[in-house]
């Protein structure tokens, strides 16, 4: 025997060893595949409600969820206008993103958990619009007039608030509704 040849068993020890090795790098390949599909599909079903309802394809009808009275600091009424209620974070996400057309005596309601400032922005959002910051107390403490459609623009609250009412622009100056002024609202 000479020395360079291997005895047969260390061959066959060496082939097990390296298919051993090949075997468990499949599985282990066939385990991240799996679980990085599952991964990618948990985050696309995530996402899956927003891209639906931003998509062109959705249409957009106003829900009618309550009513809502603005009120000058005097409690004298101004004025009455159905609501469309946002309460949760897919609802307050998307907003009024999307709607060609908003009736006068309509507007959204964005509901939020606690008071803090706010800020919105116009971003696929159609309609030009008032966006009145309202805080714990229904007071309103800031008005955005005018809020340019498709505006990627930060239009914060300044002060805490945790109430924020969508109406179409120009809705604040034709009823006079100003900062100060008070909202009263209910579920239908």
């Amino acid at each position: 025997m000479s020395k360079n040849k291997v005895p047969t068993s260390k061959k066959q020890s060496r082939k097990n060893l390296w298919m051993q090795i090949t075997v468990v790098v499949v599985l282990i390949a066939f385990i991240a595949f799996f679980v990085l599909s599952n991964v990618f599909k948990s985050n696309e079903t995530v996402n899956k409600d927003l891209e639906k309802a931003t998509s062109n394809e959705m249409t957009y009808t106003f829900h009618q969820d309550g009513e809502l009275i603005f009120s000058s600091h005097n409690d004298k009424a101004i004025q009455k206008i159905d609501i469309e209620i946002a309460d949760n974070e897919m609802k307050r996400e998307i907003g009024l993103m999307m709607r060609r057309t908003m009736a006068e005596n309509q507007g959204m309601l964005f509901i939020f958990d606690s008071e803090a400032p706010q800020s919105f922005w116009m971003k696929n959002t159609i309609l030009p619009l008032d966006i009145l910051y309202v805080n714990s107390k229904m007071e309103i403490v800031k008005i955005q007039k005018n809020a340019e459609p498709y505006s990627e623009k930060s239009l914060p609250s300044i002060k805490p608030a945790q109430y924020v009412v969508e109406v179409n622009a120009g809705f604040c100056d034709k009823y006079g509704v100003k900062e100060g002024d008070k909202i009263v609202w209910r579920r239908n």
